[in-house]
């Protein structure tokens, strides 16, 4: 196409006013807004305009075109941004991919939440306005044996409150092999820089006994703090003192002392063939003042930071100015408190109600069974460009809980002498649910220990439509 019979039609091209003021597209602004309208058939023409200037189009469009693809723009605008995909990376817990999943129990509570008032902060009984932590608090008092608690947005805003309301301005001894970092460059050194208290290191990375923290105790000395290692393990020639220990120095010197779990379990994993994790009961126990630990995770709640321990420091907390920047709205707590009530209520059906410690526990002989099914499903599909076999692999929960512990796996591999590992991830990737696996050893492995039957029919149709385009 020559530059004359370009320039001639782009001339031709009608004014983005022009279109708006024919009647198919007046009656798209009768269904969505003027503003929407308007942008997508700007976008819609821009496109046409440079696949004129591309020499891919000969020719003016004819008007059901600019509706079509005005029509198109918008619904992407206007698509969901949180999409469901398949978590198909073998990490459990995935944070970039929303960490926890709720049970059924959760979701009706928030569902019941969202479409009604409820008694957030107003007591029934009397008819005055209450605290919105008393709708918690009496299930952790209950579960972990603390005297209080209170509920904020996530384990950081946890430590950040605590820190803040006992330590402002004073030391605080923590083991310098627990000055941790975890996702997002986010760093315990940080956070207390940020809380305006003054971080003391004391011991070595791997060593740190109880004389240390007795040594580096002074007149200024405002909190003994321990860290729990929620994303790496020290092995080998280590030790810390233990939490009974710290607890005993702390009420000697009239220190507070206070533990970040991270995770915080409040039964025994062990009972589901899981790694051993300290009990926030058990910390309680020990006399400490002040837990904080994580709503999912290990607990498999929403994402929340839970503080419980001793009454005087948590009524000062919820008096603390930055409480109210750091809360959790009625969808959280109600779902923090139907997760809390099944620990109450469920026994030895906890695994098969909550959906992450189900998936944490699944069976080898369960997911080989699945791969089998999918192996014959995709190799169907595929035929003989892509080749589909079964692999045993590791996975791990992930964010941060049972730090280098791994769960043993079953996982789908698909190899092509004809497609790249990395362009047959991306087409997984943007099919219409899309399906996240791991590239590894240049192949891609699609890890089944979170699949199940509504998954498995995603990824039937994903490759359905990626082999169209093969």
């Amino acid at each position: 196409m020559n530059a004359d019979i370009n320039k001639t039609l782009l001339q031709q091209l009608p004014a983005i006013e022009k279109l708006l003021n024919t009647q198919e597209i007046l009656d798209l602004q009768a269904t969505y807004a003027r503003p929407l309208v308007t942008e997508a058939l700007r976008d819609a023409v821009t496109d046409i305009r440079n696949e004129m200037l591309s020499g891919e189009s000969t020719q003016l469009p004819e008007q059901a075109e600019y509706v079509k693809r005005t029509l198109q723009k918008i619904a992407a605008k206007t698509a969901p941004r949180m999409r469901s995909v398949v978590n198909a990376t073998g990490t459990v817990t995935h944070t970039n991919l929303g960490r926890s999943l709720l049970s059924d129990a959760a979701c009706q509570a928030i569902q019941q939440a969202a479409r009604n008032y409820v008694n957030l902060e107003y007591d029934i009984e009397t008819g005055q306005r209450g605290h919105r932590d008393r709708i918690t608090e009496p299930l952790l008092q209950e579960l972990t044996g603390c005297e209080a608690s209170t509920v904020v947005n996530n384990n950081a805003a946890a430590v950040l409150i605590a820190l803040q309301t006992i330590a402002h301005g004073k030391e605080v001894l923590v083991s310098r092999g627990e000055l941790i970092e975890i996702g997002g460059a986010f760093r315990i050194p940080d956070v207390m820089a940020a809380s305006g208290a003054i971080l003391r290191e004391v011991g070595t990375t791997n060593r740190t006994h109880l004389r240390d923290y007795a040594d580096a105790i002074n007149e200024n000395t405002g909190l003994l703090l321990k860290v729990h290692p929620s994303n790496y393990k020290i092995l080998g020639f280590t030790s810390t003192p233990a939490m009974e220990e710290l607890t005993a120095l702390g009420t000697e010197y009239h220190i507070p002392t206070m533990e970040d779990l991270g995770s915080g379990a409040l039964i025994d994993m062990t009972q589901y063939g899981l790694p051993h994790e300290p009990l926030v009961g058990e910390r309680i126990d020990s006399g400490v003042d002040i837990v904080t630990f994580s709503g999912d995770k290990l607990l498999g709640g929403p994402q929340a930071g839970i503080i419980v321990g001793k009454a005087e420091w948590i009524k000062k907390m919820r008096k603390n100015p930055m409480m109210r920047a750091l809360r959790v709205d009625k969808l959280t707590i109600a779902a923090l408190s139907a997760t809390l009530q099944r620990y109450l209520t469920e026994g030895n059906t906890i695994a098969e109600r909550f959906p992450m410690l189900n998936r944490y526990t699944r069976s080898i002989e369960t997911l080989y069974a699945i791969a089998k099914q999918l192996t014959a499903q995709l190799q169907d599909i595929f035929g003989k460009k892509i080749d589909v076999h079964i692999s045993e692999t590791y996975g791990q929960i992930g964010s941060g809980a049972l730090p280098v512990e791994t769960l043993p796996s079953v996982a789908l591999v698909l190899e092509s002498a004809e497609v790249s590992a990395e362009t047959l991830a991306a087409a997984f990737r943007n099919a219409t649910i899309p399906i996240i696996g791991r590239i590894k050893d240049g192949l891609l492995w699609l890890d089944l220990r979170t699949v199940y039957e509504r998954e498995q029919a995603w990824i039937v149709e994903a490759a359905t439509q990626i082999a169209e385009t093969l």
